[in-house]
């Protein structure tokens, strides 16, 4: 199953232009945060002799308003925002796999349980929550993370739920039982490989919104605190001089946009390659 998924998203790949050019943004995105040390220009240094400086070979996207390089923060700022979706991610899809697959196995009470609470966490407004809890903890990346996956893993575990109720009924499983598997083995061997794609897709939905909401959370001042950068906070800083020097606004709005949208995209290609009917 997940050979075919492959090959499939990997035809889906080809026929669709916009996804490549979403994954080729995101590789160069990616690779431009991780390479950000070697830039000459310290992020946090400030030289107020050279500020408000317009884009220039010298300094690819300007000075901001203390005169340090934009493209060096833009490019630590990506840092701070692809560690924290990516590890909310994790979290989030880690625990919701595992919620989600005992859910849809045991069934019964327990499943009832488990989905009316995930039904009261969801119906609450979670980013307001999100503001709550962050103004009363020392903003860092760690809280961050921890307070984005506290309200991110109820999506992944009802999809899990969902494929898991499905793939328990399957003849394979069925099988399993009557051969006197445990409950812990068909889980590991049958159940847990078979959502392996439904959990991709999952992910790929997960770390675009935990990088939106960290974003808006730097924005609105909850997020990693100055003069550490990331794209909501350079969004933060550059308000003031909106109209004056909109560079300074549009580099890292243009930023997450591509970010948020191509890992979206992508996501969408990866559900696609799912459901094989869906292919021409």
């Amino acid at each position: 199953m997940r050979d075919n998924f492959i090959s499939r998203f990997r035809v889906l790949l080809k026929q669709n232009y916009l996804a490549q050019v979403c994954l080729g943004l995101l590789v160069v995105i990616v690779i431009g945060s991780i390479a950000a040390p070697l830039s000459p220009y310290d992020p946090d240094k400030i030289n107020l002799m050279s500020k408000f400086q317009n884009p220039s070979f010298q300094h690819w996207f300007g000075t901001d308003n203390l005169g340090r390089d934009y493209f060096t923060r833009a490019l630590y700022g990506g840092r701070v925002s692809l560690i924290v979706g990516a590890c909310s991610m994790a979290v989030s899809v880690f625990f919701g796999s595992i919620i989600g697959t005992i859910s849809g196995y045991v069934g019964g009470v327990l499943d009832n349980l488990i989905m009316r609470c995930i039904d009261i966490f969801m119906s609450v407004p979670s980013f307001l929550l999100i503001i709550i809890i962050n103004s009363f903890i020392s903003p860092s990346i760690a809280t961050m993370v921890f307070i984005i996956s506290l309200f991110a893993w109820m999506g992944v575990a009802r999809i899990v739920r969902a494929e898991t109720l499905s793939l328990k009924e399957r003849d394979f499983v069925i099988a399993a039982k009557n051969f006197g598997a445990s409950d812990f083995f068909i889980i590991c061997r049958h159940i847990f490989p078979n959502l392996a794609s439904s959990i991709i897709v999952a992910a790929s939905v997960s770390i675009a919104k935990a990088i939106l909401t960290e974003s808006s959370l730097s924005f609105l001042g909850f997020g990693v605190q100055l003069p550490k950068s990331s794209w909501g906070s350079m969004l933060q800083n550059a308000q003031s001089q909106v109209l004056d020097l909109p560079f300074l606004s549009l580099i890292p709005g243009v930023l997450i946009l591509i970010t948020v949208l191509s890992f979206n995209i992508l996501g969408d290609v990866l559900a696609q390659a799912l459901e094989p009917r869906t292919m021409k």
